[in-house]
């Protein structure tokens, strides 16, 4: 959380994250991890790799998703 003062005002802003990790992808979709996986692997889920950690970047899924819906 980011605290963001104005003067006497002080409003806090909450940031949002840019990447997701495997199990906060697959709470997203609704899926298990193991599914996750599968559409990395076999569908094309876009990853970013970090040494051994793998993200997934929030705006890439929702893209990947909306791909996904419009040609099904």
């Amino acid at each position: 959380m980011v605290n963001k003062q104005d003067g006497s005002n002080s409003k806090r802003m909450v940031l949002q994250p840019l990447l997701l990790n495997i199990p906060e992808v697959a709470a997203s979709l609704r899926l298990s991890r193991a599914k996750v996986y599968r559409l990395i692997y076999y569908e094309g889920l876009p990853v970013v790799h970090f040494g051994r950690s793998v993200r997934v970047s929030v705006i890439a899924l929702q893209d990947w998703i909306e791909q996904r819906a419009k040609s099904a």
